[in-house]
């Protein structure tokens, strides 16, 4: 019988994925990361990617938006939208330009709201 995937997450490193791997793993959750032995350097773009069986797609998405770390400005309070309000804001990076794909630190750090996925800027 051929299964399908769902991809929950995708990162740029792969300890990242490793955490929720292991933690949907202990929830019974089976995880499977995709690019995971990629280098990096060769496309900066090719992120890790966590998939689980369709099947468990709810479940594992409860799981990741349990221990998810959402954006905080520099004084720990959530980062919240400006369109929405919602507090679910993560780091945002384009990486457009050749320059911020060889030095994503670079990029201006911008925000993409997970509940309307609006992306704006911080300030």
């Amino acid at each position: 019988m051929e299964e399908k995937f769902y991809m929950i997450a995708s990162f740029d490193f792969a300890a990242d994925a490793q955490i929720l791997k292991g933690k949907l793993e202990a929830e019974g959750i089976p995880a499977f990361m995709q690019n995971e032995n990629t280098l990096n350097a060769e496309n900066p773009r090719n992120a890790i990617k966590l998939q689980v069986y369709s099947k468990d797609k709810e479940k594992a998405i409860e799981i990741y938006n349990e221990i998810r770390a959402y954006a905080i400005d520099d004084d720990g309070n959530p980062i919240a939208c400006p369109n929405c309000k919602a507090t679910k804001s993560e780091a945002y990076y384009e990486r457009k330009s050749l320059f911020h794909k060889l030095f994503p630190f670079f990029e201006p750090r911008k925000y993409k709201c997970l509940n309307c996925g609006i992306i704006t800027k911080p300030g």
